[in-house]
């Protein structure tokens, strides 16, 4: 409840969503574009690691690489479907009963987070069916315009002035503490049980993203050099991601810092999911918090929807051996499937289920970003030599 504590929280939370999912994402993406665009190679997983394998990549240990890569991204995206559909399930629980005060009490359990999951599969199904201009394009645009119309209203009703300052201080804080808070286990401190219960499920939820999120960047990243692409991948999201973090953490905490009426009516809950509530909870200490909260569900449901679309024509690409056009029936086949897991995982164990499945799969997938390293700077370095060769400077004269 003080100020000191709301300083190290929005630090940590920078942390957790600043440069380092970035950086993974970036890796990913740069070995991906490098080695497809400037050596012909299939924009596959496979590729990355021609500087080792050679035509192997084209056999079994290229298969090997991108199963796993497969593995990764579809346990990634159930959990974020699953945590999705927990977090509707409770912003839909909060306003109905909590707030309107209808529906007697809205059922906030498996079973009902399993029909989400059922209703958003279906939808994510019909989208991802009718391909990627006839239905995730649209989505895609929705949930972009439904994200800054929810960040433009709560930096109008909100606490404006103490938003950019919860943005101005949170970056000090976490610039101040950034290579402290990169190498913190809690070991000496007794905050292990924070590190392991979210800073390792961020860590192993990044690695899981990183196919699908580096095959994006790297698609729409042709033609930049090495240097714009990295500078472009590191800031310009980290940006944007402390500005919306700020917006919404920051006008939490104006209701919260010494026991204010967020961190009251967090407390007096009398039902579970607390890691799911503290959007809504804030968003109805303001104006409108009833349409409000539901955007935010729809928002929710909107990014869901999108990132299993998405996920499904990447894991597509994967499998189809770097085929852009794949059949309707194998884009179906994923997008169910990713629905299925993300239901399995919540019967098997909820929260905890989804978090252990993100830091499983994303164990084996760092091994190969780890190796990911040395091959782009193998495929990097033999480029630099290239371009300060002899025969490439006669033969660029050549031509001129």
């Amino acid at each position: 409840g003080t100020g000191a504590a709301a300083s190290a929280a929005m630090a940590q939370t920078f942390f957790h969503w600043g440069f380092h999912p970035w950086a993974i994402y970036g890796l990913v993406g740069l070995g991906l574009a490098f080695f497809s665009f400037n050596r012909g190679l299939p924009l596959t997983f496979r590729s990355i690691f021609w500087p080792l394998l050679g035509d192997r990549i084209y056999g079994w240990p290229g298969h090997v690489i991108d199963l796993v890569t497969v593995f990764a991204t579809l346990f990634g995206l159930a959990t974020s479907l699953g945590l999705g559909v927990a977090q509707v399930n409770t912003g839909l629980q909060y306003v109905t009963t909590d707030i309107l005060g209808i529906f007697g009490s809205f059922p906030n359990n498996t079973l009902t987070q399993i029909a989400l999951i059922g209703g958003i599969t279906a939808i994510a199904t019909l989208s991802v069916a009718a391909g990627l201009d006839g239905g995730v394009k649209r989505l895609s645009t929705l949930n972009l315009y439904l994200m800054f119309a929810l960040l433009g209203f709560l930096l109008i009703v909100g606490p404006t002035i103490f938003v950019l300052g919860t943005w101005v201080e949170g970056l000090g804080a976490y610039f101040g503490s950034l290579l402290s808070l990169s190498f913190y286990r809690g070991t000496m401190g007794g905050g292990a049980g924070t590190v392991s219960a979210w800073t390792v499920f961020y860590w192993g939820w990044w690695i899981a993203w990183s196919p699908f999120v580096g095959m994006f960047i790297a698609r729409i990243s042709k033609g930049r050099t090495v240097r714009e692409f990295v500078l472009g991948v590191l800031f310009l999201p980290s940006l944007f991601s402390t500005i919306w973090l700020s917006a919404f953490g920051g006008a939490a905490l104006s209701k919260a810092v010494g026991g204010g009426a967020v961190q009251s009516a967090y407390s007096n809950l009398g039902y579970g999911g607390f890691e799911t509530l503290g959007m809504f909870v804030m968003l109805n200490q303001y104006p409108l918090g009833v349409v409000s909260g539901l955007i935010a569900t729809l928002l929710v449901v909107t990014f869901s929807v999108t990132s299993s679309d998405s996920g499904s024509l990447v894991i597509d690409h994967l499998t189809s051996g770097g085929k852009h056009d794949v059949p309707k029936t194998q884009r179906v086949f994923w997008a169910v499937t990713e629905g299925g897991v993300a239901a399995v995982l919540l019967v098997g164990g909820g929260l905890t289920a989804l978090q252990t499945a993100a830091i499983t799969t994303g164990l084996p997938f760092a091994a190969i970003l780890t190796l990911m390293c040395y091959t782009v700077y193998l495929g990097l370095d033999n480029e630099y030599e290239i371009l300060e060769s002899e025969a490439f400077a006669d033969r660029i004269e050549d031509m001129t």
